[in-house]
C-alpha cells in the first residue's frame, strides 16, 4: 500500500493554525468525516487520544505520527497537517511539531498498521523531503510531494 494513496486534498491541511495538541488532533480527525460514519469518527477520536495518553507520538525532527486501531473501520485512513506555527507536543526530543501524519486502521489488521507506520517513518525521515514539504503551501502541492517522493524512495 502506498502512503500517498491514503491521502487526498480533503485530508491534507496546509498551514493549519492551531494552538494545542488536542485542537490539532481534533482537526485532523474531523477531516476524515466524509469517509466514515459519525460513530466511527468518535471511535477514531477515542483510539487516537487513548494512544496519545500512553506515550506521545511526537517522534522528533518536528514530526508527530499519531495513530490508532479501531474495531469499527475496515480500511486504513490518514490525514496530514503542516502547521502554520509549531506547537508543543511533548515530543521525544522536546521540540515542538510542525508536521503531523495521522494514521488509523482496522484493529484486525495489526501487521498492515505496523508496516504503514514504518513506511511513514522512513518516508518522513528524509531531510530533503521534509524541506520540500516546508515549501508547499497548499494540499495539491503536498499531495504531489508525497506521490513523487514515495515513488522515488520506494522504487529503489
Amino acid at each position: 500500500m502506498n502512503i500517498y494513496s491514503l491521502l487526498d486534498k480533503s485530508t491534507i491541511l496546509a498551514n493549519l493554525d492551531v494552538s494545542s495538541k488536542k485542537e490539532l488532533l481534533d482537526e485532523m480527525i474531523e477531516v476524515l468525516s466524509g469517509r466514515v460514519s459519525s460513530e466511527q469518527l468518535e471511535d477514531i477520536r477515542t483510539a487516537v487520544f487513548e494512544r496519545e495518553e500512553i506515550m506521545s507520538t511526537g517522534v522528533g525532527k518536528s514530526l508527530a505520527i499519531p495513530h490508532g486501531k479501531v474495531k469499527s473501520i475496515d480500511e486504513n485512513l490518514a490525514s496530514f497537517a503542516k502547521l502554520k506555527h509549531p506547537i508543543e507536543y511533548n515530543s521525544i526530543d522536546g521540540e515542538p511539531v510542525q508536521m503531523v501524519f495521522l494514521l488509523v486502521g482496522p484493529e484486525s489488521k495489526h501487521t498492515v498498521h505496523i508496516k504503514l507506520l514504518s513506511r511513514i517513518s522512513r518516508l518522513m525521515n528524509s531531510v530533503s523531503f521534509r524541506e520540500l514539504l516546508n515549501d508547499c503551501d497548499n494540499p495539491e502541492d503536498i499531495y504531489e510531494a508525497f506521490l513523487q517522493e514515495e515513488q522515488r524512495y520506494f522504487a529503489t
